[in-house]
């Protein structure tokens, strides 16, 4: 910087970064008398690469930042969490060619374009968050997204069609269509900090769904993800907020269930809501069929009440699908395949 002023006057560059102190996980500054240092080379033989560099994301370096190895373990953890979401999107992307199989954003189902609208939000938060050089709020939101939206909601609902569903019905290809979209984004947005997963990750994928993308040999070679407007709906959003809200309820009356021994597993479950107005025109433009997805139950009954929301939980009606593992009261009424549900035995 000296140097630069007196020859040139001017600094030598046109902006800059500046940290705290690293200090140990008690917040000492570190020292070798005191035996507390932490060397990177040292977490690099142990974890990886990938996982330094999550630990320098994670941390708000305009305060003094901690590391210690608990807090390796901890964020090992989290690494596995977005490595997974990987390892998921792309097994279930194995038979995918989005150039033969894409279906378009306006045919997808409402839970496949509300994930796109999440990750709308998920991709231009990052995006402003890597401008602002404010990788921690990366961090936060990598992990939210994958463990919640992802984890906690979409992959367990959509797991049904992905996994019984007739291998090109359009309610698969749908979610596999929102998976391939979440994939392309999330190799990218993760490629500034986990750049070797990231890498993995591209050359895990065919070469069909990284031509969508572009088709060039490299992650760090394509763009950052840009906003996509066929993806952005508030309305989607805010409707799904309250749904989410009723699944909340309707998880909680299935718990009490199964810890009064009236269920076992939820597709066991037949569930009623009796629900005010507003939710009750929400949930019945859903239709059963979507209901007993998103609440992972085989039978829904919606109906209008006064008041606050009220859901009860019965056994549900039938025998169990050999197939899906729903109950119905078609099971055994198909002389060709007796095990089977009316759903598994049109293979939807």
């Amino acid at each position: 910087l000296l140097a630069s002023v007196a020859t040139r006057g001017r600094a030598p560059y046109r902006g800059v970064l500046t940290h705290g102190f690293v200090l140990d996980g008690e917040g000492r500054k570190m020292s070798k008398s005191l035996g507390n240092t932490v060397a990177p080379q040292d977490i690099i033989r142990d974890y990886g690469a990938d996982i330094l560099r999550l630990w320098v994301s994670s941390e708000d370096y305009s305060e003094d930042v901690r590391i210690s190895p608990e807090m390796m373990k901890r964020l090992a953890d989290s690494y596995r969490r977005i490595r997974n979401t990987c390892r998921n999107l792309l097994a279930n992307l194995a038979d995918y060619d989005p150039s033969r199989d894409a279906v378009p954003v306006a045919q997808r189902t409402e839970m496949d374009r509300w994930i796109l609208a999440r990750l709308d939000d998920f991709a231009g938060r990052c995006g402003r968050a890597y401008d602002e050089y404010q990788f921690h709020l990366v961090f936060h939101a990598l992990n939210n997204f994958c463990s919640v939206d992802l984890s906690s909601l979409y992959f367990d609902v959509c797991k049904d069609r992905l996994y019984t569903s007739a291998k090109d019905s359009s309610a698969r290809r749908s979610a596999q269509s929102s998976m391939h979209d979440i994939l392309l984004v999330l190799v990218r947005v993760i490629a500034p900090i986990l750049c070797f997963t990231a890498e993995e990750v591209w050359q895990a994928m065919s070469d069909a769904q990284r031509a969508s993308a572009g088709g060039h040999a490299s992650v760090f070679l394509s763009d950052f993800p840009k906003p996509v407007a066929s993806w952005k709906d508030d309305a989607l959003l805010a409707r799904w907020d309250r749904l989410w809200e009723v699944r909340g309820a309707v998880t909680k009356a299935l718990e009490e269930a199964r810890r009064d021994g009236r269920v076992g597993q939820s597709l066991e479950a037949r569930v009623l809501v009796t629900a005010g107005a507003a939710d009750h025109l929400l949930l019945s433009a859903m239709g059963e069929r979507a209901l007993c997805e998103v609440f992972i139950v085989s039978q829904v009954e919606v109906a209008r009440g006064e008041g606050d929301l009220a859901v009860a939980v019965d056994k549900a009606r039938g025998s169990k699908c050999g197939r899906c593992w729903n109950y119905a009261e078609a099971v055994g009424t198909f002389a060709d395949h007796p095990t089977l549900c009316d759903r598994c035995h049109r293979s939807e």
